[in-house]
């Protein structure tokens, strides 16, 4: 044990302290267990609703999407299939037909984005069909030849559709008759009500057969684009340029992250300043170890002034007050990273604070505790509480023998 490291431990362990120095040397401790600790709960709420909402958003959309720059859509696209499935990183590729259509049931119209998709194909990539609140993910139609549609659970509500029911689109894209452009319209029927936790998905889309979907449009045997799914989630814009580059002219990309830049960014600002703002706890609670040293500094002053009058150095001296606000602040570190991460897993755990899912698609607060983020706090929390003793270690530092002993 070193002569500084002695001397720090007997100040800070001294009977003989005023009880008022003990209690703010307390309080100096556990202010830096708290900003830690509330640090590492918000930062692992921030994850994992980030986390939660990537996960739910990915299980109903594609990582990256390759679209045809002209607009009659990609008529080879099987051939197209067979030759990027190859490509590396590429899990699965799947078509798609996209529209923008007009359901009616009854008298209450409403706009919907249908997707035509191949069943089979679909079922294997795509979350929502997995997640069915009524009926099933029947594409079969009906005795009559009706085709069949799933729509989703809020739209299901808000039109008061039920599972059986019979529905009609309308599309813009219509048939040129000696009256004019008159819309298509064709009935279906409803199999499936499905619940992907999203609102917009459950309260503006539906799905049909791609062949429903381009009898719909009136188009041929053409997807709108395909959907890629990735391995590896980022190497997402790494896969859709090579993808790019093997589908040649005519052809353009955009990923997961690209189609939803603004919720993610959101999530990322809001963790920023939930950092700055919580780490203000962790300031307060470096004055307070400030407070301490001072404190600490003129109770002793006679002992420092005996330690120089024998021969301690003015490095020891900083060194002694500098150890005892870094012990200080690593047991607050400790018992803040501890309690945090308890509670995060806890939480998390237990789901302890539950959620309405129609308002936040989840139906808990998720904590993601991330120990990467245990390294950056415990070492903002030391370098705040190490900027505190400063002041006071130079302050000791500093200190004549002969003015203190003078009356002695």
């Amino acid at each position: 044990m070193t002569f500084e490291w002695l001397v720090a431990k007997r100040y800070l362990r001294s009977p003989n302290r005023p009880a008022v120095l003990r209690l703010v040397t307390y309080l100096a401790s556990l202010g830096v267990a708290a900003g830690v600790m509330t640090l590492v709960i918000a930062l692992a709420m921030n994850t994992g609703f980030r986390e939660a909402i990537r996960n739910r958003l990915l299980s109903v959309t594609a990582h990256v999407n390759l679209k045809p720059v002209s607009p009659e859509g990609i008529r080879e696209y099987r051939a197209l299939m067979a030759r990027l499935a190859t490509a590396p990183g590429v899990q699965s590729i799947v078509p798609a037909v996209y529209e923008t259509v007009l359901l009616t049931n009854g008298p209450r119209p409403r706009g919907v984005v249908l997707k035509g998709v191949d069943p089979e194909l679909e079922r294997r990539v795509d979350g929502a069909l997995h997640h069915m609140a009524k009926g099933s993910a029947n594409f079969s139609s009906d005795v009559d030849g009706v085709p069949a549609i799933i729509v989703g659970r809020l739209m299901a509500g808000d039109l008061e559709i039920s599972v059986g029911d019979y529905v009609t689109l309308i599309s813009p894209q219509g048939s040129l008759t000696p009256f004019g452009m008159v819309p298509r319209a064709r009935r279906f029927h409803v199999t499936g009500i499905f619940d992907s936790g999203f609102y917009d998905y459950d309260a503006n889309w539906a799905f049909v057969t791609m062949q429903s979907a381009q009898q719909l449009a009136g188009v041929g045997d053409v997807a709108s684009l395909l959907e890629v799914r990735v391995k590896n989630l980022d190497e997402a814009q790494k896969v859709a340029n090579d993808l790019v580059r093997r589908a040649g002219p005519g052809f353009a990309s955009s990923t997961w992250m690209q189609e939803n830049r603004a919720l993610f960014r959101a999530l990322s600002l809001e963790k920023l300043v939930t950092a700055l703002f919580i780490g203000l706890i962790t300031f307060v609670a470096g004055l307070n170890i400030l407070v301490v040293l001072t404190m600490t500094v003129s109770d002793r002053a006679r002992d420092i002034a005996v330690l120089v009058a024998v021969g301690a150095r003015r490095k020891q001296i900083r060194a002694i007050f500098l150890l005892q606000g870094l012990a200080v602040s690593i047991v607050g570190t400790l018992i803040g990273l501890g309690a945090g991460y308890g509670i995060a897993w806890s939480a998390n755990r237990w789901q302890l604070f539950p959620l309405n899912p129609e308002v936040y698609a989840v139906p808990y607060v998720p904590f993601h505790a991330n120990w990467f983020d245990a390294l950056w706090i415990a070492a903002a929390a030391l370098a705040v509480s190490m900027a505190a003793t400063i002041l006071p270690a130079r302050s000791a530092s500093r200190i004549l023998p002969v003015e203190i002993l003078r009356f002695e």
